[in-house]
């Protein structure tokens, strides 16, 4: 009997194949045949999964972002059901450190969306992937702090935008940085440093 191949578990098992392209050999050299030969495959076989290398690049965006957004969504689950309480603090910090390379998986994550959001200021077909994810990470962080201000955990004056947009840039930051220069930027510091951002929002004195 012909061997049944699961369609998305094959373009997934290709998208993991850009994935370690990219993070060894820089996204310019994730062609078709090199994905190809990663995933153990010949190249026609790629293709009868995806129409041409812009299709596979947008397919392998949108997988990663599934998988960060499965792993956040389960911090908003468990942050949306707890009540105002001093713990949930801590859960409002675990939420957006899921946007840190505070380990491995992360850090692999955060070197590939440098790598395509780099790609996608001179491809245009790789900018509408790229605006998704920006603008989902912004309305989180918007929707974490104006929850949070309507619990109590936040002071009732926070300014709700800007304080999105200075988390967001912090994030952003310590994440390039973390990635361009990695033993500038050790795991505890990342974690103290946005933690003693979330203590300035609350307006807490220590």
């Amino acid at each position: 009997m012909p061997k049944i191949v699961d369609p998305e578990a094959r373009r997934r098992a290709v998208a993991d194949a850009v994935f370690r392209v990219a993070r060894r050999d820089g996204l310019e050299n994730a062609s078709l045949r090199n994905v190809a030969q990663e995933a153990g495959l010949a190249v026609g076989s790629v293709r009868h999964y995806f129409a041409d290398h812009s299709d596979l690049m947008l397919f392998a965006m949108r997988e990663l972002a599934r998988r960060v957004e499965v792993r956040v969504r389960g911090h908003a689950e468990r942050l949306l059901a707890t009540p105002p309480v001093p713990e949930r603090g801590a859960l409002v910090e675990e939420l957006l450190a899921e946007f840190l390379p505070l380990d491995q998986a992360r850090h692999d994550e955060a070197v590939l969306w440098l790598a395509f959001g780099t790609a996608a200021r001179v491809r245009p077909e790789l900018r509408p992937s790229a605006d998704r994810l920006h603008t989902g990470m912004r309305e989180l962080i918007e929707r974490v702090l104006r929850e949070g201000r309507s619990a109590g955990g936040f002071p009732e004056d926070l300014d709700v935008p800007t304080e999105t947009l200075r988390t967001l840039a912090l994030i952003d930051g310590l994440t390039l940085t973390a990635v361009l220069h990695p033993d500038r930027v050790p795991v505890d510091d990342m974690r103290r440093v946005l933690r003693l951002h979330l203590r300035s929002l609350r307006g807490d004195g220590d």
